[in-house]
């Protein structure tokens, strides 16, 4: 105990000392109109706000190297896996693409994260605490992935790709490329983004019993991926009008040999997607530039078809499609108050649309319609060393639909969310915080298709739920963090009708995953964050505190423990660990070297899959260095070294187990480059990412 306190207080007056110079000459942004002047600030590998922890991608070669998928994966406390979906510190994620809702799940959503490259991202923000002017749908918390790069005034373009390759078995292949362009005048500016990756890999999937295999999969996979991100601004005096168009196409096939209890297969499976985002945002403005309104308009479509055929017999086994219409409009105020120190005020209405159709060889067997209108208000304040976020939300549903052999139950109700945030500063850039949040989370349309769209065979099948309720959050979190890097927080979710899904046997003898409500849920998180630099040892604290670093640019370790244990009444469940070490170390000629190591431990549950050995477990390895005058990267990297990344389940309930292996050992190489603009002091423009300013501002703390 007395090395922790002493490694906690010599990293926090390292912190003190290095940042101390950043503190003086840091500017909260209040608004991008206020000030013209451009101020050259590199940026922060990790920035800690009240309400939210945001991960800078563009920067950080060992996160934008591979897959977006493989990025997420090394940030400290996040956990994304297809049994439990995305976490973050114990809190599951609904997933936002530059500022609006992705909707997309499941698989569809593992897919999409995997094919998209992590060199398109600018930044990834994790809003823990998600205030009232976000819908009360967002559960937990949420991940807001941001691929809009800064639009200067004169013309702008910045090329992307990277190569990479496994030999698990064979060679197989994946690479990407893709091109931003982006220009301004005095009315308007525009920016494109458009590329492409395609992606080679293997995979090997058991559910076996002590006594009996029931399916043995083999799969090749071929993962074809498309995106086109467009945005246009128009100025006028005080207002802005946004447009913004989406399009992201992917066309995937797997070939699988299959074997079990009575049977062999080897079949073909297709999956196509095609999914179009349009937002259209209006930001009216006053001469108090604090002072607010904003309207938006957001409707995407998500077509999806997923064929089975046998390469034996050549029938088809599976023919599913699926058709998802989403709207959206809201309107959010916002302006400065008088409330003890200072303070800020939010108000807000907002009304959406889900239709979503399900098609089995043509027939329609699930027809649902989802409609919410809600309207919230919330306040913020400082007093001296507290700051104070109080807010609710109303909001309504109405859902309704039908199975192809009867009508679903319907689900009319009016509910209150409220929250609210109280952090302390002990001293600058030290906070304790405590936060409350009541949120809801509506079943997503993959766990309600009745349809697989999964590989199927003889002995293993997967179902929606069309009659699915909603669950209810109680979010409770205390935490203490100092210097964006240093941090240790504790949180109780309490979920009423918890959705989930688990393995179950059939009379058969055959295993079948569902989904289902659970009456009660309780999840109770613990994780600590701490940076150790490595001139501790060599320097020794004195000479380390005489000197003036910025803390991104040392050689450190970084190390996170986490643990979440769900709390299932009338079963025996045990927490689950997860470990994340990061090591950076400066080499000579600049060249940036980075290990980042995950594991988790091994007996604990999620839900109803206990952990029988640790889950992604892998050591990644990346070199990198800048050329050029900086507008040139180059990573090489090793991902999973020493072949480790494996999972392996028991399935609560029942005597089987599962295991799953891919080709996680890929060796590769990354480039970004930026082509110089002729005015390297123009003014910087977000205009892809469609945030509003409550979502850019809503603290006015750290």
């Amino acid at each position: 105990m007395k090395f922790f306190y002493t490694l906690l207080f010599t990293v926090l007056s390292i912190s003190m000392f290095a940042q101390d110079k950043t503190a003086n000459d840091s500017i909260k942004q209040m608004d991008s109109e206020l000030n013209e002047v451009v101020i050259d600030k590199k940026k922060k590998a990790v920035e800690r706000r009240a309400d939210r922890v945001i991960f800078d991608f563009s920067e950080q070669d060992y996160l934008n190297s591979g897959s977006l998928m493989e990025g997420l994966r090394k940030l400290p406390g996040l956990f994304i896996s297809e049994v439990g979906g995305a976490i973050y510190q114990g809190k599951a994620l609904q997933v936002y693409m530059d500022g609006r809702p992705l909707n997309i799940y499941s698989n569809e959503l593992m897919t999409y994260l995997e094919s998209m490259p992590a060199n398109t991202v600018e930044k990834v923000e994790i809003i823990t605490n998600p205030g009232a002017e976000f819908p009360a749908t967002s559960g937990g918390a949420i991940i807001n992935i941001i691929t809009a790069k800064n639009a200067k005034k004169d013309l702008s373009a910045t090329y992307s790709n990277g190569y990479s390759y496994t030999n698990y078995d064979k060679a197989r292949h994946r690479f990407n490329n893709s091109v931003t362009l982006s220009a301004a005048n005095k009315l308007f500016s525009w920016q494109i983004q458009g590329g492409q990756s395609y992606g080679e890999s293997y995979n090997r999937g058991n559910f076996y019993s002590p006594d009996v295999i029931i399916t043995n999969n083999y799969s090749d996979r071929y993962n074809r991926f498309y995106y086109l991100r467009t945005g246009v601004k128009f100025d006028f005096k005080y207002d802005r009008l946004l447009v913004n168009y989406n399009i992201t196409t992917s066309n995937n096939s797997s070939y699988v040999e299959a074997s079990g209890l009575g049977f062999t297969a080897s079949d073909k499976s297709h999956t196509k997607n095609f999914y179009n985002d349009v937002a259209l945002t209006y930001q009216k403005r006053f001469e108090n530039p604090l002072k607010k309104l904003d309207f938006l308009f957001n409707y995407n479509n998500n077509d999806g078809n997923f064929d089975q055929q046998s390469r034996i017999t050549q029938n088809d086994v599976l023919s599913n499609d699926s058709n998802q219409d989403f709207y959206q409009f809201k309107t959010d105020y916002s302006q400065d108050i008088s409330l003890l120190d200072k303070g800020k005020i939010s108000a807000g209405v907002l009304a959406d649309l889900l239709d979503f159709q399900a098609m089995s060889f043509g027939t329609t067997n699930l027809d649902y319609r989802r409609s919410t209108y809600a309207a919230y208000a919330e306040a913020q304040t400082t007093y001296k060393k507290l700051e104070f976020i109080a807010g609710g939300r109303l909001e309504s549903y109405n859902i309704e639909g039908n199975t192809d052999t009867d009508d679903l139950i319907p689900f009319n109700q009016t509910r209150f969310f409220y929250n609210g945030t109280v952090q302390y500063t002990l001293i600058p850039q030290i906070y304790a915080k405590a936060n409350y949040n009541k949120k809801i989370s509506l079943p997503d349309t993959s766990a309600l298709n009745p349809n697989n769209t999964n590989y199927q065979n003889p002995n293993i099948e997967f179902y929606g739920n069309p009659n699915l309720e909603p669950t209810i959050y109680n979010n409770y979190e205390i935490e203490l963090n100092a210097f964006e890097y240093f941090f240790i927080n504790y949180s109780i979710t309490e979920a009423n009708n918890e959705i989930t899904t688990r393995v179950i046997t059939t009379d058969e003898g055959t295993a079948a995953r569902v989904s289902e409500n659970v009456d009660k849920v309780t999840t109770r998180s613990f994780n600590f964050g701490i940076p150790v630099p490595y001139m501790l040892f060599t320097k020794g604290l004195t000479e380390t505190l005489k000197m003036n670093f910025n803390p991104d640019e040392i050689n450190f370790l970084y190390i996170y423990a986490g643990s979440r244990k769900n709390i299932i009444p009338g079963l025996d469940t045990k927490a689950v660990w997860n470990f994340n070490l990061m090591s950076q170390l400066i080499l000579p000629k600049k060249v940036k070297f980075t290990a980042n190591f995950n594991t988790t431990s091994a007996g604990g549950n999620y839900l109803y899959y206990t952990v029988k050995q640790p889950i992604y477990q892998r050591l990644d390895l990346t070199f990198s260095r800048k050329f050029l005058s900086d507008n040139l990267s180059v990573s090489v990297y090793v991902n999973d070294v020493f072949n480790t990344n494996t999972q392996n389940y028991g399935l609560v309930g029942t005597n089987l187990s599962s295991d799953n292996k891919y080709d996680s050992r890929r060796v590769g190489f990354s480039l970004n480059y930026k082509i110089p603009g002729k005015n390297k002091q123009d003014k910087q423009e977000d205009i892809l990412n469609n945030n509003t300013p409550q979502q850019k501002e809503n603290t006015i703390g750290n």
